[in-house]
């Protein structure tokens, strides 16, 4: 079969418009020394098969499982089976030089234009996994603050040990220096980093300075990008950063964009490479209600309003780009600084920074609208992991840093639990303790009290256990919120707010 699914293969790729007509003996004479082949039947009649692009999952699995037979892979796992086939996909693709020509020929036409076919073009070139994205679990939460977003990514595949084990038997490099550095483009990948041979970045001035935006293999949300800095220089919020955010905004209007913070415990996953992320896509705390508006002298252009979420958030909302910036700057030099031993808020201990900003800018009705999100990082005896951190409690469902992602109302929950969640619900429904269970026994606790208070039935386990963790996700907003949503917190903010 191995004739008929690079025959098929090479379809889809003329149907997805990766290749033209003309391509198609090119792209099997590159395809056939892969496989160690020197011919194949049915070349000919390519052009007739029209391949839906639905079939690229089969005709992958069918393509390494022939290399599995034949040795030209090694180990049957994940991580194998991603480096091999995006090798084949290379194949379709155009250089780096000629995908940002048509991206910028379209972006004339619209911005929108634009990130429609670069986003469409990373689906089909399999660096989005469309097969794998679907996966994904996702439901909503109603809370107080309004509705929360939750998902369980299933897209980015675990480590097989295998691969773990392969990984130690390979020489470490420093190139790419991360997984965001350009030098990602067309890189092969091992079995310790991640094959970019399908993966082409748009580059972006920011005002002399060179940037790169891509999307997220993983889309945690839809057009999930990321927006890098061409040198690999550590995450950093000052005042640049609200110039490069609205200037992200000015290139792209209808996209959302943000920083995770500088700080550990409270930044993301990677703070040795600055970098941004955004998308197409509206999250819960930019629908977030304004409970209460100021304004400051200084900047008579800007409007401010603390924003009725479980973290402390300030919302700053002008036409006036300019003073928006400096007003952001102004809040972010003033937070930096700022203690209040009464709230448990210290600026700096033992010489160590604690306090800095997770900022998001969009576009909305003509304006720029920049939320401030004020975080902490001190730890404590009782909160070693953080004091504005998921508490210990939490941590048998969110465990790992609060980034901006779900600092915006997106809960991005570790794979691991959907085959716990299918577990505990059948003993909690079967009457069994969870605590017996090597797997689940971490929810063990969590379980008694769901059944405490709700009636449990085969037929809405899977609902009950799904608004439970949206309760949990909610409660883990309220612990990293450095103002709680109280009284004694709202006084505590609005004393912050009167410094300024």
């Amino acid at each position: 079969m191995i004739d008929e699914d690079i025959c098929n293969l090479v379809s889809y790729a003329l149907t997805t418009e990766l290749i033209k007509e003309d391509d198609i003996d090119y792209c099997v004479n590159r395809l056939l020394p892969i496989f160690h082949l020197t011919s194949i039947k049915g070349q000919d009649n390519i052009v007739n098969l029209h391949v839906p692009i639905a079939q690229l999952p089969i005709i992958i699995d069918n393509l390494c499982d022939y290399a599995l037979k034949h040795g030209i892979i090694e180990t049957d796992t994940v991580t194998m089976r991603d480096l091999f086939d995006t090798e084949l996909m290379d194949v379709f693709i155009d250089h780096p030089t000629t995908i940002i020509e048509k991206f910028n020929a379209l972006y004339k036409k619209s911005p929108v234009s634009a990130t429609d076919w670069y986003y469409k073009f990373a689906q089909d070139s399999n660096y989005i996994r469309r097969y794998r994205i679907k996966n994904d679990e996702k439901w909503t939460y109603e809370s107080e603050f309004g509705t929360l977003d939750i998902t369980i990514n299933l897209s980015k595949p675990e480590k097989d040990p295998r691969d773990i084990a392969a990984a130690k038997t390979v020489a470490q490099t420093n190139y790419p220096k991360c997984a965001l550095c350009k030098e990602n483009v067309g890189f092969v990948g091992s079995v310790n980093q991640q094959p970019r041979n399908n993966h082409r970045i748009i580059p972006l001035d920011f005002h002399g300075e060179r940037w790169y935006m891509q999307y997220s293999p993983y889309v945690y949300y839809n057009e999930h990008c990321i927006v890098f800095n061409e040198v690999h220089t550590p995450m950093t919020i000052n005042p640049t950063t609200f110039d490069k955010l609205l200037t992200f905004i000015d290139y792209f209007p209808h996209y959302t964009i943000g920083s995770n913070a500088d700080l550990p415990i409270v930044g993301g996953s990677i703070l040795t490479h600055e970098h941004y992320q955004g998308g197409r896509y509206i999250f819960p705390l930019q629908k977030a209600k304004e409970e209460y508006s100021f304004k400051l002298k200084d900047y008579p252009k800007t409007t401010f309003a603390i924003v009725h979420w479980p973290m402390s958030v300030i919302r700053a909302t002008s036409k006036n780009k300019a003073e928006l910036i400096k007003a952001c700057a102004h809040i972010l030099q003033a937070w930096r600084s700022y203690s209040d031993e009464k709230a448990g808020i210290f600026a700096m201990t033992k010489n160590e920074l604690h306090n800095t900003i997770t900022p998001i800018a969009c576009k909305r009705d003509g304006k720029y609208v920049m939320d401030l999100v004020l975080r902490n990082n001190i730890t404590s005896k009782e909160h070693p992991l953080g004091v504005f951190h998921p508490h210990e409690e939490l941590h048998h469902i969110k465990k790992e840093n609060i980034g901006l992602i779900e600092v915006m109302g997106l809960a991005i929950l570790p794979a691991r639990l959907k085959g716990e969640l299918n577990t505990l619900g059948e003993m909690m429904v079967n009457g069994q303790d969870p605590a017996t269970n090597e797997d689940v026994k971490k929810h063990a606790e969590w379980a008694k009290d769901i059944i405490s208070r709700r009636e449990i039935t085969k037929e809405n386990i899977n609902d009950v256990l799904h608004q439970e963790v949206g309760s949990v996700f909610n409660q883990v907003l309220k612990d990293a919120g450095v103002y709680k949503c109280d009284t004694e917190g709202r006084e505590a903010f609005k004393r912050f707010i009167a410094t300024l």
